[in-house]
């Protein structure tokens, strides 16, 4: 009996890490996973979409240089390099023009010290970019909308000679066509609209001259002509 007890007595200190290491039957394990940081290249910077304009090659002693920039009306959202001379100067001159560009939002940038030549091919070829970008803003300002257009039917003016009435559409305030619904079946009325026509595009109104052997018909359509630029408001 006496040889048993320091047995037992083993047996259970034996037990004792088990009991130790045993998890709990409420744990869990929480792993934390960190998202990698997205890449991007070194050369370009800013975000894509809207106008996208890309330059001519500049041919310079280091190399090739050719942009592509993405403007958001006239801001200059990202900077692309298409091209650029396989030097370390210019792989570190890279993304500073590109932050100082989207900064100043111009072409007028510091040149990076170290890559005088890439730094002003970069610079030209970014001011060609923005010229062209200004010149699309323009031609879109410039041209007419859909949504603007309108076709007004002038009222119709009995004459000695027939009934005589235009459809008018304005592009915004502009009279863009003139259209004859209705005209006295007449030689000299047929050869005198498409001058009546004419006029009224040249003078933007209806202060146009009556044409000579086609008064009747000139009045009324002058007459008719007018009604509608007065209902176009």
């Amino acid at each position: 009996m006496k040889r048993a007890i320091p047995v037992v007595v083993l047996s259970i200190a034996g037990l004792v890490p088990v009991w130790l290491y045993q998890p709990s039957a409420g744990s869990s394990t929480v792993q934390a996973t960190t998202p990698a940081p997205s890449s991007t290249s070194s050369g370009s910077a800013g975000s894509s979409g809207g106008n996208v304009v890309t330059s001519s090659t500049i041919t310079t002693e280091k190399g090739p240089v050719q942009l592509q920039v993405t403007f958001d009306g006239t801001k200059i959202t990202a900077v692309k390099m298409l091209q650029q001379p396989d030097h370390p100067q210019t792989e570190a001159a890279v993304p500073k023009l590109i932050a100082e560009t989207l900064e100043a939002q111009s072409a007028d940038i510091d040149t990076v010290s170290g890559a005088t030549i890439t730094s002003e091919a970069y610079k030209k070829s970014l001011q060609a970019t923005i010229d062209e970008n200004a010149k699309t803003a323009a031609k879109a300002s410039a041209s007419p909308t859909q949504a603007a257009s309108k076709t007004v039917d002038g009222t119709a003016v009995d004459t000695e000679k027939g009934t005589v009435q235009v459809q008018v559409t304005f592009e915004g305030d502009k009279i863009s066509a003139v259209k004859m619904l209705q005209q006295p079946n007449h030689p000299q009325t047929t050869a005198a609209v498409p001058k009546l026509v004419a006029e009224t595009l040249e003078a933007q109104s209806a202060d146009i001259d009556t044409v000579s052997g086609a008064t009747i018909t000139s009045e009324g359509y002058k007459e008719s002509l007018q009604a509608a630029i007065d209902a176009k408001g």
